[in-house]
């Protein structure tokens, strides 16, 4: 009973360490707050590309169900 109330409230503290940002990497700034990366850049996809992606998706699936088919046949077989 008592190691778990003992973990308990270290993991309580360590998630207010996280929360006030003690443990974290990136830069803070005067007011507390973290710094955005300014070399990430968000890029809308065209319809082409969206379709280009689902058809690669689609393809993936298809084969693994075929590799899954074909392990189910080797086992059976045995």
């Amino acid at each position: 009973m008592k190691i778990t109330t003992l973990a308990l409230a270290a993991s309580v503290l360590g998630s207010l360490a996280l929360g006030a940002g003690a443990a974290s990497a990136a830069p803070m700034g005067p007011n507390g707050l973290q710094a955005a990366p300014s070399d990430v850049t968000q890029v809308r996809m065209t319809s082409s590309e969206r379709m280009m992606m689902k058809k690669r998706m689609m393809r993936k699936q298809m084969m693994k169900r075929r590799m899954m088919k074909k392990r189910m046949m080797m086992n059976r077989g045995m």
